[in-house]
């Protein structure tokens, strides 16, 4: 620990002085001087010296303009460059673990030789681990939601600034090539500290969709095959003698380009778009893979090939004469690297008609691909001939990873979700059936009346509706939308989009006029229909609606044609802001466990799909725990989940980080198969009981303060930069799905980050403390319950670790700060109820886990969040000084000026509390 330690203290050191020396080079030495002051006198304050904390409120309060953006950018910089280090501090702890694991003989934990040897370990027979295999599906969903403050621009400086420290700390480089690595390392930081933090105007939906694709070209097209590939080396290890075929159950979706719910900008235009681009990306990456095998497959035609693999080379000549002919001549009698350039050939052609605007269902062009598995079938031929020549080295070589590829990312690269709230739908099937005279008033009719009515026209056949031009704009754009859906079956594969989502269901008839509307446009047969539950009140009701559409006729005959499976989407973001945490997550496991249930009676097979995000407030946390704390039933091998803002980055950035990241979820989805009727032993002696009474408690201690009390809100908009946020150019979504100033109206992402700028990090623990002291009280017997469902019961000790890691990165003092910003009453009927309850929380958590101090149990990020707050508490200061300036005079000649300065810190808070939205 020590030696970690001490590595990453030097290469931060590094970093650090590089950073003070560009400063002083870029904006002279009294700016240098006046940030470590202002960092002397943040790091006094912290370690007890209140008159340098009265010295630090007085010196950023009094900061011109310019000076303010000079510390802000600083201390915004140092954080992106100090998470770079500890990410290469991870993987270097990561690399000395599973040495060691190597020496004493067993596999690291949390990966899939760990699962492989648990499945041994637990007596699963070669036969059962392949009936397991079969089950298995694990889908990350990339989401567009706008946590991630950084640009595009920026995140591509700090990828060369991460290249740059992997030569530095694993490449054992010469004291030259060192000196010459430091060079480099300036270099990046003066590009970086000249460039803008902040976008100058918000991304547009077709930026989203390229960033998106980012990590795919650098890191997840190459990844995946190898992590498959893994999990079939290590339960060949553990079943020696035995040959697995592991299926591609690492797959990815994605949410941008197709997530219409509050965003004005995904029209059916712009999803077209995004298909085409990820079809081009996905050939220009196997057009990469192509490439780097160029020189590979040199073989003399003398070994001999199969008479398939010849007769599908002649096919080839005949279509490409020239290309055949300059092959030929560039390759004598090799004709594996013949067979490769004209599959090339091929790829190109499809590529060429990829990026054209669609023609309705219009054929490929000639020579080209009109689907994957055409080029899959065609590699295939050149695998089956190296097997049958004394190739099967070759053949399971780097050729498997690129036939792997194909398997994984097809055409479509990461399948597209729909997601659409369901008033949208119900406004055009109104529209739809009241034109064609079928149902007057439909809107107003009771949810029996729907169900009957969307019944009776599934089951009479094919949809129709007839075009017309005086539909409604909604409604136009709706048809469309499915014929788009459509458009992109034929163009890209039905992979490219197999889930259409509906947001805020209620009834069964939410998900019938979907199926209504997908009939009509011919998708319905290769399309899931997927409820969305995200409230309290939907997550309760979620069961019997479930039940009740399974009971369908139509529904039923659609569950068959979908091979009788049905993905659930539950959403952590509005139960939160809805109902607090600890009812939030409470239901959602109840509803989780009812869905299961409800599912297994049915005969159907559940896939429950987690609107997890970044932050606890938003799902948030180490993924895997978060799997294991799952009711077991609910998950049983298949898991989708999505993954947001800036987790993309520190999760996906990095090879090795991506890797350790994807094989804890896989270990984990693993292992929730090994007992998938399981109960957890704290559920049998009484634990949901106690759960129950404890959501009770919270629940009304949350709504009491948030829902129940006006100067909530009115605390909410000023003591917290929302009004910054909301003009944070970090995404192409309102902040707000309506022009209303409600809490329910506000999207969940800013109501967390919000409250995490200005440190009280609300949506991350405020009422656990209400409901544990006061379901325990004094009663020790009672404390001593909830110390034992804390060690044994994952869901209760998962809940209770995240929520002291939320409090941890709270600060009441800070938050204090902020709240001078609010009128005296709105700030006295607010902040000592939040101080009350920060302080009850933190005792009971102590109180029941026995700790001393929170995060006692992860040394390692408590003295990361210790280190880390004095170079946060200046932006933090400068901010509300700053946003004190603004509202005092927002129209004044600085206020250009002081937003840009806000904004940057919002992005250099964010970078030093990581995981803020």
């Amino acid at each position: 620990m020590r030696e970690s330690q001490d590595a990453l203290s030097e290469r931060i050191h590094l970093l650090g002085d590089l950073l003070g020396q560009t400063l002083i080079e870029q904006e002279g030495r009294e700016l240098f001087d006046l940030e470590e002051e202002v960092r002397a006198l943040a790091k006094a304050y912290r370690g007890g010296d209140a008159a340098a904390g009265a010295r630090l409120l007085s010196r950023v309060q009094a900061l011109p303009v310019a000076h303010a953006h000079a510390v802000v950018k600083a201390f915004a910089a140092y954080f992106q460059l100090v998470n770079l280090a500890e990410e290469h501090e991870r993987v270097r702890i990561l690399r000395a673990r599973s040495r060691d694991a190597a020496e004493r003989g067993v596999p690291m934990e949390e990966t899939l030789a760990a699962a492989a040897r648990m499945l041994r370990e637990r007596g699963l027979t070669p036969v059962e681990v392949r009936e397991l295999l079969s089950g298995l599906s694990i889908m990350p969903v990339f989401t567009a939601h706008p946590t991630e403050a950084k640009r595009r621009t920026v995140l591509a400086k700090l990828g060369r600034i991460a290249e740059i420290l992997e030569r530095l700390d694993f490449s054992s480089p010469t004291p030259e090539e060192a000196s010459l690595a430091v060079e480099r390392l300036h270099e990046e930081i003066v590009a970086l500290w000249q460039t803008n933090a902040t976008r100058a105007q918000r991304p547009s939906v077709d930026e989203e969709v390229r960033n998106g694709l980012y990590n795919f070209e650098t890191t997840l097209f190459d990844l995946i095959p190898e992590i498959r590939a893994s999990l079939g080396r290590s339960l060949q290890r553990e079943y020696p003698g035995e040959h697995f075929e592991v299926p591609p159950f690492l797959r990815f979706g994605s949410w941008i380009g197709g997530d219409r719910d509050g965003n004005p900008f995904v029209t059916p235009e712009v999803t077209e778009r995004t298909l085409r681009e990820h079809k081009a990306s996905a050939l220009r990456l196997h057009m990469r893979s192509l490439e780097r095998l160029h020189g590979h497959l040199s073989m003399d035609h003398g070994l001999g090939t199969t008479r398939a693999l010849a007769e599908s080379l002649a096919a080839d000549a005949r279509q490409y004469p020239e290309e055949a002919t300059r092959a030929a001549e560039r390759y004598p009698l090799q004709p594996y690297r013949q067979k490769l350039a004209l599959v090339y050939r091929k790829l190109r052609a499809t590529l060429e008609r990829a990026t054209a605007a669609w023609q309705a269902d219009a054929e490929p062009a000639p020579g080209s691909y009109a689907a994957a598995e055409q080029l899959l079938a065609d590699l295939r031929l050149v695998q089956q001939s190296l097997m049958a020549h004394r190739g099967e080295r070759l053949a399971g070589g780097r050729l498997a990873l690129i036939l792997s590829q194909v398997e994984i990312f097809g055409f479509h690269l990461a399948t597209l979700d729909i997601r659409q709230h369901s008033d949208r739908h119900a406004s055009a099937v109104e529209e739809l059936l009241a034109r064609s005279g079928a149902a007057e008033g439909y809107a107003s009719w009771p949810e029996e009346r729907k169900e009957a009515l969307l019944t009776d026209r599934l089951l009479e056949g094919r949809a129709q509706f007839e075009e017309r031009p005086d539909y409604s704009e909604q409604t136009r754009e709706t048809l469309e939308l499915f014929r788009t859906i459509r458009r992109g079956h034929a163009h890209v594969g039905t992979q490219a989009i197999d889930s259409y989502v509906v947001s805020l269901t209620c009834g069964a008839s939410d998900l019938l006029e979907v199926l209504l509307l997908a009939d009509a446009a011919g998708v319905a047969d290769a399309l899931d229909i997927v409820p969305l539950f995200e409230t309290i009140e939907d997550l309760r009701t979620a069961p019997a609606v479930v039940q009740r559409l399974f009971a369908n006729p139509a529904y039923a005959a659609h569950l068959e044609r979908r091979s009788r499976s049905q993905p659930i989407m539950i959403g952590y973001s509005d139960s939160n802001k809805d109902g607090g945490y600890l009812t939030a997550n409470w239901e959602l496991h109840l509803a989780q466990r009812a869905l299961a249930r409800l599912c297994d009676a049915a005969a159907v097979r559940l896939t429950l799909f987690h609107g997890r995000g970044g932050s606890v407030g938003r799902g948030g946390g180490p993924a895997g725990r978060a799997i294991l704390a799952q009711p077991p039933e609910s998950v049983r091998g298949r898991l989708k989940l999505t993954e947001q803002g800036e987790t993309i980055t520190d999760r996906y950035s990095n090879r090795e980080l991506a890797r350790r990241h994807l094989e804890q979820i896989s270990n984990a989805v693993l292992l929730t198969m090994l007992r998938p009727g399981a109960t957890d032993p704290a559920v049998a002696r009484g634990g949901d009981e106690v759960l129950s009474e404890l959501s009770e408690l919270a629940l009304a201690g949350y709504r009491s303060l948030v829902h129940d009390t006006p100067a909530c809100l009115r605390y909410f908009q000023t003591a917290t930069p929302i009004s910054a946020i909301a003009h944070l150019n970090i995404g192409s979504r309102p902040a707000r799905r309506r022009a209303s100033e409600s809490i329910e109206d506000l999207r969940a992402i800013p109501w967390v980050f919000a409250w995490t700028q200005s440190r009280v990090t609300l949506p991350g623990w405020y009422g656990l403390g209400l409901a544990l002291s006061g379901w325990a009280g004094e009663d020790e017997a009672r404390w001593r319950r909830l110390g034992a469902l804390h060690r044994d019961w994952p869901f209760f000790r998962t809940l209770v670790d995240n929520a002291q890691m939320s409090l941890r990165k709270a600060d009441l003092r800070v938050a204090g700060l902020y709240a001078s910003l609010a009128d005296p009453d709105t700030r006295e009927a607010v902040l000592p109820v939040l101080t009350a309850e920060f302080e009850r929380t933190e005792r009971a958590i102590l109180r029941l886990t026995g700790q001393t101090d929170l995060l006692d149990g992860e040394p390692w990020l408590q003295r990361a969040i210790r280190v880390r707050n004095p170079y946060i508490d200046p932006m933090n200061e400068i901010q509300v000084a700053l946003l004190r300036r603004l509202r005092a005079d927002p129209d004044g000649h600085d206020s250009a000026a002081l937003r840009a300065v806000v904004l940057l810190s919002v992005n250099g808070i964010a970078a030093g509390l990581r995981n803020t939205g």
